[in-house]
């Protein structure tokens, strides 16, 4: 299973419009076999700075989002137009629990 980490600081002219592709773009994740989840989050130190953490399958699975036309085109508008910073890492996850897939004794 990958992560993807897309910190994104949107210009101030640029955050709605930020939003409404990101929430377009939403509903063709489902489409992409292998894509397990998505969500984001809003820096409590700067309020400016948005944090979407996705989940994958595999490499394969994100090598299709990476590549898929409307993906592509938001991000070149995103880099041209829209963020002020933006930064993107993925890696493994090596382990993957909590206290709902713990087991009792």
């Amino acid at each position: 299973m990958l992560a993807v980490i897309f910190e994104v600081t949107p210009k101030e002219q640029g955050k709605a419009l930020y939003f409404e592709m990101a929430q377009a773009l939403k509903s063709t994740l489902n489409e992409v076999d292998g894509f397990i989840s998505v969500e984001r989050f809003q820096s409590l130190s700067n309020q400016d700075r948005f944090l979407s953490l996705s989940f994958w399958q595999n490499e394969t699975a994100l090598m299709q989002w990476k590549e898929h036309f409307e993906h592509q085109i938001a991000q070149k508008r995103g880099k041209e137009e829209l963020f002020s910073h933006f930064r993107i890492r993925v890696g493994n996850v090596i382990r993957d629990y909590g206290s709902e897939n713990q087991v009792t004794k």
